[in-house]
């Protein structure tokens, strides 16, 4: 990222609370035994001092929000709030409705704005803006306050809605449009107009009375009839129904977005609660229209209106009312996997003892600080295991070593240190470790990976050491570095609320700025979890159940989003045509499967989102059947070369198949180079440990945090760790009990519930397995229903061997095929026990032929295209979709030239567009994107050569003369800039 150097000023660097001793040197504020900085060490780089903000805006700045880039830059760059994208800028704020423009391509999955669609909101006096500030916010929503003079426009928008509200000072709403919209309700005398423009449908609220000018031109102008406030919803489609509902919550402006969670302990259960404050600007109505994240709607019990937005999440389901609840269920985390592997206690110990001689030599700034202590605190519980005291001493001593000298801000002459400190900004509200690394000083990028593995190593301290984490000691720094990344009081005057997490979004940002085309971004979700758990771990360990329950929400609100955004456990929401089992990153605008910020390897790309594996990384196994499809997708684009990050992937691959892993593991373990912040030890012990107890069974919660219950071939085993000094009863909820004894795990498996003789007996196969329907790029299954001596819970449909689909039903649509392609598919059933049946019969289906690419055109199931003779100097590209598109633009070069964009025009259901300048034997390639059902899609490219050949130009008319159309932009990808450490 590109860092900016600024001016530093001393003075917006000020004290957190009064020192509780004599401070060492100015600026050092005391912390139990440790101590921060308020003054800036020699050569210390910080954020630049201006934020973009108004005076209303008194409490720290939020970043690394969807919408940061408003407090970083003068206006903003694209911001991606769903189901609407927005930019602030100098003519005021243009609105975008990504919604029916998705775009599929092979490595990535496109959403984003680009400089045509939509429309611009602006101020019918003032043309242009100085800036655009920040004049408040919420948990989820923004104004921002573009002002000049007296002349202002304010706009209000936010997650999941629909609307954008506006205020006018001094002049009226003016939208300024590329083409003429179609105005298909209302008229220049009615203050409601329902719109569409380049196919998204839109309801423009003016107040009652207020009229319009320049209807049928590419301006628009409301006359607010002397009020101030104007409303602009994307709609859902273009009925006058739809618009009625959507006026009923235009003049309901959101004032306030509050997500409150609770963790019910008994039920293992996190619930949370989104509620909007609204003012009715005209009536009485209160409430919006929420549109949800999937998941949200997939669990919510909130009912749900019939409208949908597409959005590169997947698909957005709208309710209404002032509030929504959504109730997921906490799996547990461990301190520790239990010493219950089948490993050879040897084999590990040699492993521990070859960690053991190791000096780290490493760079020395926050993150790769961070990644040697959490391999630090994975090792150490491990050694405890393997009765090597010597090596967990020595484990836990350099961990306490390193935290105790990063947090401590001077040295041993009380001087202030120039490195491995923490400094305060007071200008940001936020914590700054030195050496930073990644634009975490410039840029506050990533504090919540940084920091974690701070948070995560203290609490293994924590565990066997409660007075090292006292207040009075090293505790209150810890707290410190919980509070800059995820502090939870709203009212704190130091730091913003929930740093790095989004709530509505459901996951955390990364860039601290957000100055991306694409919005913000989030890479390393894993490293996410390693944050929360550490949370979790370390509030269990002090006893501190406010900082336990508030890691508790994080990862399992997290956990959710990284099975529906990154890994899309149930197939749900990648669109066809995406040619990756995981998401490598997710940004406002797109979702990422092909590459990292420094690598196309594919190792990486895949590995990221599961480093570092620890027993907090359990989340990772719940789903064995998606992490198998994960793994051979990584096989078949690595070859079985799985450098840099192999102990990463044989982790990994133990989820879905330990015995595999277990002989890769033993058959490289001699020659590898683990990963940086992991270990042989540490892959070792998961990797038996799986073997021996397979994975999460997570439809079994318990009433204690501190859990988890494993299961393979039916048999579960149960385990708990106690934190306290006193002996523990656990109760899961199938009825199971455990006894555990203070500060250890249980011995032992427990008693009573739980299924005593184990469910060992597998379903009926799948009979009468059949195609349906298939084209050239689908097919789609049923079969007859199995049954089992308990109940089938869902099927496992496989493609020539491989998983392909996982679903509850009898019957499945498979994607993304090729064309003229022969496939085979079986079924397997699965029970409650996660017992699976024999695979049915294998059905044999070769997919429809799809033409194209030959001289002119061809035809596939979804389109007809085609390229027509019109003179020596002109021919004529068509495209003819089956279903309605509601638009398709076409891409051409003239042999080898640039490549020109133009949006076709439509001809009775035929998209036509003339291609001039031509010579004949000139060739042409050509392809298309179009609309289809709210989605994206891309053609293969075509050829044609100009030449007048009779067959093809018997029946074409005589072309009318057609408008210049203007050359549309294509919207560029964000290159991938490269992380150096």
């Amino acid at each position: 990222m590109k860092k900016m150097i600024l001016c530093l000023l001393s003075a917006s660097l000020i004290c957190l609370a009064a020192p509780v001793s004599t401070k060492a040197f100015s600026g050092e504020v005391t912390q139990g035994a440790g101590s921060y900085s308020t003054t800036l060490p020699a050569g210390a780089a910080t954020p630049q001092n201006e934020i973009y903000k108004t005076a209303n805006v008194t409490s720290p700045m939020p970043t690394n929000d969807w919408w940061s880039s408003l407090a970083w830059v003068p206006y903003s760059e694209a911001q991606y709030p769903h189901p609407l994208a927005l930019k602030n800028q100098q003519n005021g704020l243009r609105i975008f409705n990504p919604s029916g423009k998705i775009t599929v391509n092979p490595g990535y999955i496109a959403g984003w704005m680009d400089d045509v669609n939509d429309f611009t909101v602006g101020h019918s006096v003032s043309a242009s803006f100085p800036d655009a500030k920040v004049d408040g916010f919420s948990d989820w929503f923004v104004k921002s306050l573009f002002q000049s003079g007296s002349n202002k426009m304010s706009a209000t928008y936010g997650h999941g809605s629909p609307y954008v509200f506006f205020e006018f000072g001094g002049g009226n709403p003016k939208l300024s449009f590329n083409g003429v919209p179609e105005v298909w309700s209302g008229s220049a005398s009615s203050p409601v107009l329902g719109i569409t423009v380049n196919g998204s449908h839109y309801g423009l609220f003016a107040p009652s009375g207020s009229t319009w000018s320049g209807l049928g031109t590419s301006t628009l102008i409301n006359q607010l009839n002397g009020k101030n406030y104007f409303t602009v919803a994307a709609l859902p489609d273009k009925t006058k129904a739809t618009l009625d509902k959507f006026q009923q919550y235009a003049y309901s402006f959101v004032t306030n977005s509050k997500a409150q969670y609770s963790f019910n302990e008994a039920s293992s259960e996190v619930t949370t609660t989104f509620t909007v404050t609204t003012t009715a600007k005209q009536g009485t109505q209160a409430g919006t229209i929420f549109a949800l994240y999937p998941h949200q709607w997939k669990n919510s019990s909130q009912p749900l209106l019939g409208y949908t937005y597409n959005s590169v999440r997947g698909l957005m389901k709208t309710a209404e009312g002032a509030s929504f609840q959504t109730k997921m269920k906490f799996t547990g985390v461990l301190p520790s996997l239990p010493d219950l592997g089948s490993y050879d206690k040897n084999t590990l110990n040699s492993y521990i003892n070859e960690a053991k001689t190791e000096v780290y030599s490493g760079d020395r700034d926050t993150y790769w600080t961070g990644k040697r202590l959490g391999k630090l605190a994975a090792l150490a519980p491990i050694a405890d295991q393997a009765g090597n005291t010597a090596a967990a001493t020595q484990f836990r001593n350099e961990i306490k070593s390193r935290l105790q000298d990063w947090f401590k801000a001077s040295d041993s002459s009380g001087n202030l240190k120039s490195s491995s400190l923490f400094v305060y900004n007071n200008n940001w509200g936020t914590l700054i470790g030195y050496p930073d690394s990644f634009g975490s000083a410039v840029e506050l990028n990533d504090h919540h990976f940084h920091y974690g593995y701070f948070i995560k190593a203290a609490a293994e301290i924590a565990r066997v050491d409660k007075n090292w984490a006292s207040d009075s000691q090293w505790g209150q720094m810890v707290q410190l570095l919980i509070r800059d990344i995820a502090n939870t009081d709203r009212s704190d005057s130091k730091f913003p609320y929930l740093r790095n997490f989004d709530p509505y979004a459901g996951h955390t940002w990364a860039s601290g700025h957000a100055k991306f085309g694409d919005g913000n971004n989030n890479e390393s979700s894993s490293e996410a979890m390693n944050a929360w758990a550490g949370l979790i771990l370390w509030g269990e360990a002090t006893g501190n159940t406010q900082t336990r329950d508030l890691g508790i929400y994080l990862y399992t609100t997290e956990m959710n989003a990284i099975n529906e955004y990154w890994f899309d456990v149930h197939g749900t929401n990648t669109p066809a045509g995406m040619q990756s089992a995981t998401a490598s990153m997710i940004w406002g605008g797109k979702t990422v499967g092909n590459a990292t910020w420094w690598t196309d390897n594919a190792t990486e790309v895949h590995g990221i989102n599961w480093l570092p594996i620890t027993s907090a990384s359990l989340y990772l196994t719940q789903y064995s059947e998606y992490a198998a499809k994960n793994y051979n997708d990584l096989l078949r684009k690595s070859g079985g070369n799985f450098s840099p990050w192999e102990d990463i992937v044989y982790m990994y691959r133990a989820i879905s198949n330990p015995s595999d892993a277990k002989a890769k593991f033993s058959g490289r373990v001699a020659a590898m180079t683990p990963e940086a912040g992991n270990s042989k030890a540490n892959a070792y012990h998961w990797i038996y440990n799986l073997d021996a107890l397979g994975n999460i069974d997570r439809s079994i919660t318990a009433n204690s945090p501190i859990y988890a219950v494993f299961q393979k071939n039916g048999v579960k085993t149960y385990v708990a760790y106690n934190f306290t000094n006193q002996v523990k009863t656990v109760t899961f909820s199938d009825g199971h009990s455990i006894t555990v004894q203070p500060n250890s795990f249980n011995t032992g498996n427990g008693s009573g519930g739980g299924n005593p003789q184990p469910d060992t007996e597998a379903p009926s196969i799948p009979a009468n397995v059949r195609v349906t329907t298939k084209t050239a790029s689908a097919v789609t299954l049923e079969w007859d229903a199995a049954t089992d001596n308990v109940g089938v819970t869902g099927y496992i449909v496989y493609k020539d061997g491989t998983q392909a689909a996982e679903i509850s039903g009898i019957s499945a649509s498979i994607t993304g095929l090729n064309a003229a392609s022969t496939y085979s598919f079986t079924v397997k059933a699965r029970d409650a026990a996660g017992n699976l049946s024999a695979a049915s019969h294998a059905v044999s289906v070769t997919t429809e032929a799809a033409s194209g690419g030959n001289e002119g055109g061809g035809e596939t199931e979804d389109y007809k295209v085609g390229a027509r003779f019109v003179s020596d100097r002109e021919a004529l590209l068509q495209f003819t979709p089956k279903t309605a598109s509601a638009y398709v633009d076409v891409h051409y070069t003239l042999t080898g030239g640039q490549q020109l964009n133009y949006r076709m025009t439509n001809n009775g259901g035929v998209w036509e567009q003339r291609v001039t300048g031509l010579d004949i034997g000139k060739a042409v390639s050509y392809w298309f994107t179009y609309e289809k059902a709210g989605l994206q899609y891309e053609t293969p490219s075509f050829s044609y050569t100009h030449q007048q050949i009779a067959s093809t130009t018997t029946d074409v008319p005589e072309l009318p003369e057609l408008p210049e159309l203007p050359e549309l932009p294509l919207p560029s990808v964000d290159p991938v800039f490269e992380k150096i450490s």
